[in-house]
């Protein structure tokens, strides 16, 4: 479970008290500082990487709408106050959430869970945007790392513990020591699809289907009956008739 660093902003030292309570029962949440003026919140801000601010609205100085507005494009703002009117205000900054004093540790958990929630969405938008910029990998075949890209890729044909690796641009397979499971898992999801225990293929190369089988060349590669559903998702967004 991904840790989230957080920070308690709020004038009143009771209020200060009772979300640091809250915090540290919390597992995924690593208190890193409290601080009764949000000036001294930004000089911490400009030095440590912070996740959450848990930040009251009304204080003297800086509130905390303003305080939101300053960091903009940094830590998510989870506001805690007495007045449910700013709520709307609250929102229109893209606060992350909005708790109205007195709150209990559920609503406290609750707002929190929503922040694990939404950074464990953003790293898994930017794994998936990682995953489409690889083009290749490397496998070990003749005691060398050969280079294989994506696109050259047919299809994958697994034999226990090694694979057939077929490609576009080689009358031969590449023959590599490992099974077809760990093969799939480095291979891009929206470039490959596995429809056999036993074969992987390259969906961009796919040109002709015939009776649950896909062709290619004089290979036909059979489409198993567990696999089925998920080819045929794919299908759908592509049919057209």
């Amino acid at each position: 479970m991904r840790t989230l660093h957080c920070i308690i902003v709020d004038d009143e030292p009771l209020a200060l008290d009772l979300i640091e309570g809250y915090v540290k029962k919390t597992p995924f949440l690593e208190l890193m500082g409290r601080f009764n003026s949000p000036y001294q919140a930004l000089q911490l801000l400009n030095t440590t990487s912070i996740d959450v601010v848990f930040i009251d609205i009304q204080m003297p100085g800086l509130n905390g709408i303003e305080f939101s507005k300053v960091i903009q494009n940094g830590p998510k703002i989870i506001f805690t106050t007495a007045y449910s009117q700013y709520a709307l205000e609250g929102f229109k900054v893209d606060a992350l959430d909005y708790l109205v004093k007195p709150f209990n540790y559920q609503e406290f958990l609750k707002a929190a869970n929503k922040a694990l929630t939404w950074f464990g969405l953003v790293e898994k938008q930017s794994d998936d945007k990682q995953e489409t910029t690889e083009t290749s990998i490397f496998v070990k075949s003749d005691y060398k790392l050969q280079k294989v890209d994506f696109d050259k890729i047919l299809y994958i044909e697994g034999l226990k513990d090694y694979v057939k690796i077929y490609l576009t641009d080689q009358p031969k397979p590449i023959l590599s020591l490992m099974t077809l499971k760990s093969l799939e898992e480095k291979l891009p999801a929206t470039q490959f699809m596995r429809i056999h225990r036993s074969y992987i293929v390259s969906l961009n190369k796919i040109t002709t289907i015939e009776r649950s089988r896909i062709v290619f060349g004089s290979t036909y590669i059979p489409i198993a009956e567990g696999y089925k559903d998920k080819f045929q998702e794919f299908l759908d967004k592509r049919f057209l008739g």
